[in-house]
């Protein structure tokens, strides 16, 4: 039955093809044509259709994966499994939906008091008022300063009376008022930081100038100090005061832009728990250095208790002398040495707390300003001025600038803090420890917590013009990176030479 329905197709086809190719040339290409058309009609029709059933396809996918599984009944399978109480069934990697999440940085160390307050109306400043300080006009200031010092060599000093404060105008009293370079966003300062320093770092950068004037030491250089408007005595009071004064009020030492790890120094002795430096700021001055940063430190007049004629209150001790003095534990316990013992009048603690501090900063020149425990530059001072040769007998080598307040002979005042960054870890100078065999536990403390960067950061930011002057947080973090490799060697020493880490309150 097949076989002769089969047969009857096939000579129907073959009676077709043979009708077909007996037909006139240009029927045959009418009957071709006609089939093509209705060929691409069909496959335009399909395509079409497969394509809306592709995305019906998709969209379905999609559902099931926000909702679970369809089953063929229409019905989602995870429904259906949460009641029956199995598994629910796991997607194939053809049902798998990839979200491309956004890279979440990392937070950076916790800065406090980031928090900016509301943005305020910007203020234009005066440069008319900027312009009465000059390089020209500093530079005459300069020879009328070498004019007066022959006609006044009693006191010693010269008055900048003409560099007077920046002419007032609305626009800087705006200004000035809701400007500061200190920033203290929250409502207190972090803690490590007093009362008194927060009160002396706004004076210094934010007191308006009302004379500057350069002071002449005997066998010492010159300073340079700024006198600033307070609100207890206004400038009008001080033009009645003695000529031969210092200071009469508040006043700041405007150090050279080279030193400004003065102020690095002043926010690693406070978190460090040591509170051995004078506050210290960066501030610009149009008249001096083309306006660079300069670092800015507290006048203190108890550091000369007998005038500058006389000089600060100086511990005079050679290395032979200091090393006994380690041994002797001057003052421990507040027991009083024996007068032949060689002690000076330095607290025993105090030693172990400059030796730190001078490790971290690779400061040389109190204990070792003949550089005799590293290898100097050529360009080193102690290599210019020919110290470096006296490490042949170190026994009678010098210290210096080992600095104490008239009123307080135990505790020593670290001033001149000028640190030294470039140092590598393969040269620094262990002779700074020589001698200790205790070391401040609050300090040490500090090192081991692992948080020492947090802190300085915190620190560091108070002072915005330190802070951009190196170069932001990228710069900052280089100086810091520096000093907690120096506290990890540090650290090692401790422990491979047993030093005891203890109390230190005086």
């Amino acid at each position: 039955m097949g076989k002769s329905r089969l047969h009857r197709l096939c000579f129907s086809f073959l009676s077709l093809t043979s009708s077909f190719w007996r037909c006139p040339l240009s029927k045959r290409t009418l009957i071709f044509a006609t089939v093509c058309v209705l060929y691409l009609v069909f496959m335009v029709s399909y395509v079409g259709y497969s394509q809306q059933h592709r995305d019906r396809r998709t969209d379905t996918h999609k559902y099931r994966h926000t909702r679970g599984l369809e089953t063929s009944n229409g019905a989602f399978s995870y429904s259906a499994d949460l009641q029956t109480g199995a598994s629910p069934v796991v997607p194939t990697r053809s049902n798998v939906v990839y979200i491309t999440l956004r890279f979440k940085r990392m937070k950076p160390a916790n800065i406090r008091g980031t928090i900016r307050p509301k943005l305020r109306r910007k203020v234009r400043k005066n440069k008319t008022a900027t312009s009465a300080f000059t390089q020209d006009k500093f530079s005459t200031l300069e020879r009328d300063v070498r004019q007066n010092k022959r006609n006044e060599k009693e006191t010693g000093d010269v008055d900048y009376k003409s560099l007077h404060t920046i002419p007032k105008s609305p626009h800087n009293e705006v200004a000035e008022s809701e400007i500061s370079s200190i920033r203290i966003y929250s409502q207190q300062a972090p803690q490590w930081l007093s009362l008194q320093d927060v009160k002396a770092m706004r004076f210094l950068a934010d007191a308006k100038v009302w004379r500057i004037r350069e002071v002449f030491r005997e066998d010492a250089p010159s300073l340079l100090m700024f006198e600033g408007e307070t609100r207890e005595q206004p400038p009008g009071n001080r033009s009645h005061t003695a000529r031969g004064s210092v200071c009469t009020g508040q006043c700041g030492v405007i150090n050279s832009p080279v030193d400004n790890s003065e102020v690095f120094a002043f926010h690693l002795d406070r978190v460090l728990g040591l509170n051995r430096t004078l506050p210290a700021v960066s501030r610009t001055f149009t008249f001096l250095h083309d306006g660079q940063p300069c670092p800015v430190v507290s006048w203190d007049a108890s550091l000369y208790p007998e005038g500058l004629a006389a000089g600060w209150t100086t511990v005079r001790l050679t290395w032979g002398g200091y090393q006994r003095s380690l041994k002797q534990r001057c003052w421990h316990k507040n027991i009083s040495p024996k007068p032949d013992s060689g002690c000076s009048t330095i607290h025993h603690h105090e030693w172990s707390k400059l030796a730190l501090f001078d490790f971290l900063l690779q400061i040389h020149s109190r204990l070792d300003q003949s550089c005799c425990g590293f290898k100097p530059r050529q360009e080193d001072q102690c290599v210019v001025l020919g110290h470096h040769a006296d490490c042949v007998n170190q026994d009678h080598i010098q210290l210096a600038n080992i600095i104490h307040r008239g009123h307080d002979p135990r505790r020593l005042v670290l001033t001149n803090n000028k640190g030294f960054f470039d140092r590598n870890e393969d040269n620094l100078d262990f002779r700074l420890l020589e001698g200790i065999t205790e070391l401040p536990e609050q300090a040490v403390s500090v090192l081991r917590s692992r948080r020492l960067r947090e802190k300085l950061i915190q620190s560091l930011f108070l002072d915005q013009t330190y802070w951009e002057s190196q170069g932001g947080r990228q710069g900052i973090d280089k100086l810091i990176d520096v000093i907690e490799r120096r506290a990890n060697v540090l650290l090692t020493y401790i422990n491979a030479h047993g030093i005891r880490v203890v109390p230190m309150n005086v």
